[in-house]
């Protein structure tokens, strides 16, 4: 080995041995220090310094803050940039570039938790569990979820290469990006007698959506409906409260449990249709305010919920915006369902469950079948 060599490996092994000091300091402050500069300070100072290489102080910050998250036990901490903030902003209001998937850290690896209808990734196949194991043939595996997101916006019309493992088993699709004006409320008829009310996200919005779509239902006597809820990987909690509340008199949706403050009760926020014969469905991309929704309407004895397990997210996260204009994301609290159940990590089982991996039309028919059967039981003369 060349002196060269050598000596470019030292300076490689310091770099990295101070990079694990600086993260190091940003956590633990101002221990053993009895100055005002805090350990972090001087640790980026003397990275700036003293690297072989220029060296960009934002970014060392950005690493840094990476490394704090990383050192949590949480699946769903994510670190935005200012401009990936603004996305993901504006996807909760339901509008955005990409390609149409909901994701999360599952494990080591990053799960697509469910897919946009008619969406870009929804033609080309990807469906709610399948890896994502690399973009334009980068691998991810280690890439921070905001980021993975980040990668799949761009500009409308652009491809994007996706790689993905399911059951084991790799494969790429092609997509192109394209602007996403969600239509988080759909609303049709699958049977006689039948109103189906499709929620594909908790956007702004769509709780009041989704009681104007339950209030026509009651003009026009419809005697049955179907909340579907396959796919939903939540989004706002007040709009999943709003929804159960469509469906209920009164009594409690959801509590709140955060480290160190009170325990917050969420209620109906107004009466809503408590007659009305309700199926609910549900499936492995159900998540988060979805299971709510879907756990408070169980455990009130309000509906059958029908098709399979769900996601198990029953956590809550809350962004907090930085100074500088990007913004970290925790998990705050667990919520719990009216009986007290926390679905985190395990999920909501149906009533009546279905194959996760059964064609969509199968609990769909599975659900009007249930309706069906309480609608004729109802009409059943009694003795």
């Amino acid at each position: 080995m060349t002196g060269r060599s050598k000596r470019g490996l030292q300076a490689t092994a310091l770099l990295l041995t101070l990079s694990a000091f600086f993260v190091f300091g940003f956590l633990s402050g101002r221990i053993g220090r009895h100055t005002d500069e805090s350990v972090l300070d001087e640790a980026a100072s003397r990275i700036s310094a003293g690297a072989a290489g220029s060296v960009d102080r934002e970014a060392l910050e950005r690493a840094a803050i990476q490394g704090m998250l990383g050192s949590l036990d949480d699946k769903y901490a994510s670190y935005y940039g200012e401009v990936q903030y603004a996305e993901f902003q504006r996807a909760l209001e339901g509008r955005y570039t990409g390609i149409g998937v909901w994701l999360a850290r599952v494990g080591g690896s990053v799960q697509v938790t469910s897919v946009l209808p008619s969406s870009p990734a929804g033609a080309a196949g990807v469906l709610a569990g399948d890896e994502i194991v690399s973009l334009d043939d980068v691998p991810v595996a280690a890439t921070p979820v905001s980021q993975v997101i980040s990668t799949m916006r761009g500009d409308e019309g652009t491809q994007l290469r996706i790689g993905l493992r399911r059951a084991g088993v790799e494969t790429k699709v092609a997509v192109r990006r394209a602007a996403l004006q969600d239509k988080d409320v759909v609303v049709d008829k699958p049977a006689r007698d039948v109103v189906r009310i499709q929620v594909a996200a908790f956007t702004q919005g769509v709780g009041r959506e989704v009681r104007a779509a339950v209030e026509k239902a009651n003009a026009d006597r419809v005697p049955g409906i179907i909340l579907d809820l396959r796919g939903n990987a939540g989004g706002f909690l007040h709009e999943g409260v709003e929804t159960a509340s469509a469906f209920l008199a009164a009594g409690p949706v959801v509590s709140y449990r955060g480290r160190g403050v009170p325990e917050e009760r969420y209620s109906v926020v107004s009466a809503g249709d408590a007659q009305t014969t309700l199926v609910v469905l549900v499936d492995g991309g159900t998540a988060s305010a979805a299971e709510v929704v879907a756990g408070a309407l169980q455990d009130r004895s309000r509906a059958v919920i029908v098709g399979a397990r769900t996601y198990g997210k029953g956590s809550v996260q809350q962004p907090i915006r930085l100074a500088d204009g990007t913004a970290i994301e925790l998990t705050v609290a667990r919520y719990y369902t009216p009986s007290g159940r926390s679905v985190d990590g395990t999920g909501i089982r149906p009533d009546i469950e279905v194959a996760p991996d059964a064609q969509r039309d199968v609990a769909l028919d599975r659900g009007v079948a249930v309706l069906n059967g309480f609608l004729a039981d109802a009409k059943t003369p009694r003795g």
